[in-house]
């Protein structure tokens, strides 16, 4: 059973890594990675299906946040214990399984739905190898900040 203060905790943690990693997708484009901007696809993938465009970029952002947070949440609940080893490594691994299920599954419906789809691992794209790297990156540095954070908030230790 997850109690109040591990949920309030991994809520916050799941904010901060989502926030590190929105802004390394940003940052990346000056080490020669494409920029990415999660919150635009989500945005142009809910307005895809209307005449005119109700949702704007804050809707977006805001179900990016979102995301981020139900992942924290999906690590604490069904992954914390199952994944061995120190905090880093189980970030690098949390970051690993993501990028695998973003680029597989995730990607491919979302940009499919906003009328440009990106294909299985972005393999529909002018560049697949740079933007494959750009979210491993990404959802590198949302593992392992996020792990930081929970072993900083005192979630590792707690019992689930």
């Amino acid at each position: 059973m997850l109690d109040s203060n591990t949920f309030w905790r991994t809520v916050i943690s799941g904010f901060i890594a989502t926030f590190i990693m929105t802004m390394i997708a940003f940052l990346q484009s000056g080490f020669g990675l494409p920029a990415i901007d999660v919150g635009h696809i989500l945005k142009e993938s809910f307005n895809e299906v209307h005449e005119a465009e109700p949702y704007n970029i804050l809707w977006g952002n805001i179900a990016y946040y979102l995301v981020g947070i139900l992942l924290a949440l999906i690590w604490v609940i069904f992954l914390h214990k199952r994944i061995p080893g120190r905090w880093y490594i189980k970030g690098v691994i949390y970051g690993v399984i993501i990028s695998i299920v973003a680029g597989l599954v995730v990607a491919p419906l979302v940009s499919s739905a906003a009328g440009d789809p990106f294909g299985i691992f972005y393999m529909d794209t002018w560049t697949p190898g740079l933007i494959l790297m750009a979210g491993l990156v990404m959802h590198l540095a949302y593992g392992v900040s996020l792990l930081l954070c929970l072993k900083y908030a005192g979630v590792d230790s707690l019992p689930l």
